[in-house]
């Protein structure tokens, strides 16, 4: 058999696999071994004669996924040290105990049933992060492909769940080759044993090339001028007034004029001065009708523009999600897009998915009481943001094109993204302020993750970040073109109209419904003890 190194060896070559894997600088092809380490653990200690062996097997895959945790996303620190201890400490602990299921489940059900119920298990969670309160989806494994879209345009069948069932099934695969192999084994031996693994990692990227030289480009096309402000969120952003961000808008855009423009877009919450604008009778407020004014030479553009609105009410009158700003005073704060045309009604969209420990505090009715104010002591925020339940569309006032506001956080999300194409989206209009996170890989993953959307719908994504990266996308996942971050400008470009519906935006997560299903298949059959060893 192969020697198996100390649990504390394997726990760090499996971290390490993770990080060198994932997305943005590391390289896929290691996500098809990252379980393979844990799993000679869980081998090493379930024979060994040990006491508190689920214990230790728990300990060691805490801090694989602890490792990865922190360093693939570190950089959430410096928006709120409170969301970066909330994301990686429970992120790892939800893995961990996933990984203990699976120690669990192999004493009670044959190993391919232990097996399916690990994928079944893990792949379940994934989904539960989508949409529970402490939602934290960034490191679903299927996201792992995000800088290698030519092997993943299958992905507008499977979504992300597909590359995660992928990575789940070679991992183990290999360990079973792996751990039948014999010490004196030539490495052609090796290749012999895998090659059917080697196959199952080729075979869907091959697959991928054929449907990615088989799309027929749209001819159809929209003319879009992506603004990038780069605006400093933690003191500049402070010093101006709406109107006079405005001003510096119509500034950027100004040599643009007459260029028959469709869209122009501008990055999440440009216009959030103080507490933003008040969201009741915003149509007749200063800021809309000098935004309509200052559209004129763009009389056939749509404005998208990312805004925070607020609402005051009285102790009486509170609603559920209003935050208290004084004795008797309380206001809802929305973080939202607008649509603007000179022409017509303004329509708005306000960002459903929040950052948890950033703009949302999850379950607060419980742990304001316990934890509220060491929540301020870490710097991180208290207040709620009202959410909107359901998906809504801009439509343009001259063509019959639809735009689907995505409002930053938000387009790491796939199911909830085609509920825009279902409504008649043509493509993503993704504002985002990744100023937040400074120059580490934060704002890097984030785009590398949105072009996933365009693959899973064939949608072309026209992105505005406030310090970047500003980008255009292809229906493919290809950049059109960027614009660095860091850097202030525009960028002008057309990006494709595709009216095709895919297979995934049609049906959804339907691989994660199949593994919920399957999990609660596999655990009934646990519990019952038919299949327990004797």
């Amino acid at each position: 058999m192969i020697k198996i190194k100390s649990p504390w060896s394997l726990s760090l070559i499996s971290a390490l696999l993770f990080l060198v894997g994932w997305p943005v600088w590391g390289h896929p092809v290691l996500l098809f071994f990252i379980f393979i380490p844990l799993f000679f653990i869980e081998k090493k200690i379930n024979l060994s004669s040990d006491r508190n062996k689920a214990l230790k097997i728990w300990a060691f895959s805490y801090l694989t996924f602890l490792l990865w945790n922190l360093v693939s996303t570190w950089w959430l620190i410096n928006a709120s040290l409170s969301g970066m201890l909330i994301a990686n400490i429970f992120n790892s602990l939800f893995f961990s105990i996933l990984f203990l299921s699976f120690h669990w489940s192999k004493k009670r059900l044959p190993i391919r049933g232990a097996y399916v119920f690990f994928i079944s298990i893990w792949i379940s969670f994934e989904k539960l992060h989508l949409s529970w309160d402490i939602s934290w989806p960034w490191l679903t494994l299927g996201n792992g492909f995000s800088e290698q879209i030519y092997w993943i345009q299958w992905y507008e069948f499977t979504g992300v769940f597909g590359g995660s069932l992928w990575i789940l099934i070679i991992n183990i695969g290999l360990f079973e080759v792996f751990k039948k192999i014999q010490v004196d084994y030539k490495f052609t031996d090796v290749l012999k044993k895998s090659i059917k693994w080697i196959f199952s990692i080729v075979i869907p990227i091959l697959i991928s090339l054929i449907i990615y030289i088989n799309i027929d480009e749209s001819q159809e096309k929209i003319k879009v001028l992506s603004i990038q402000p780069n605006i400093d969120p933690y003191e500049e952003k402070y010093l101006y007034s709406n109107i006079q961000f405005l001003e510096m808008l119509i500034e950027q855009i100004k040599d643009y004029k007459d260029q028959e423009i469709d869209y122009i877009i501008s990055p999440e919450t440009y216009f959030a001065n103080g507490f933003g604008e008040r969201l009741n009778n915003f149509e007749q407020s200063q800021l809309n009708i000098e935004i309509k004014k200052k559209l004129i030479g763009f009389e056939k553009t749509q404005l998208i523009s990312g805004i925070q609105f607020y609402n005051t009410y009285s102790n009486l009158k509170r609603t559920k999600t209003s935050n208290k700003i004084k004795q008797n005073l309380w206001a809802d704060f929305y973080n939202s897009a607008i649509s603007v045309s000179i022409n017509e009604a303004t329509e708005f969209y306000h960002k459903s998915k929040l950052v948890v420990g950033v703009e949302n505090l999850p379950y607060s009715d419980l742990i304001m009481p316990i934890f509220g104010k060491f929540m301020i002591d870490l710097g991180g925020t208290v207040s709620n943001r009202v959410v909107q339940n359901n998906r809504s569309i801009f439509q343009h006032p001259y063509k019959e094109i639809k735009a689907a506001p995505v409002i930053c956080y938000e387009s790491i999300y796939g199911d909830f993204s085609t509920e825009y194409v279902r409504l008649g989206a043509d493509f993503f209009a993704v504002i985002s302020n990744d100023a937040w996170w400074g120059e580490t890989p934060g704002h890097e993953q984030l785009l590398s993750i949105t072009r996933l959307r365009a693959i899973e719908n064939r949608r072309a994504i026209a992105r505005s970040a406030n310090t970047g990266i500003s980008a255009l996308v292809n229906e493919k996942g290809e950049y059109v073109k960027t614009l660095k971050y860091g850097s202030k400008g525009a960028i002008l470009g057309e990006i494709p109209i595709v009216k095709k519906i895919t297979f995934y935006t049609k049906y959804g997560d339907f691989i994660a419904r199949i593994c919920i299903l399957t999990l609660i298949l596999y655990f009934l059959m646990a519990i019952s003890g038919r299949y327990k060893s004797k």
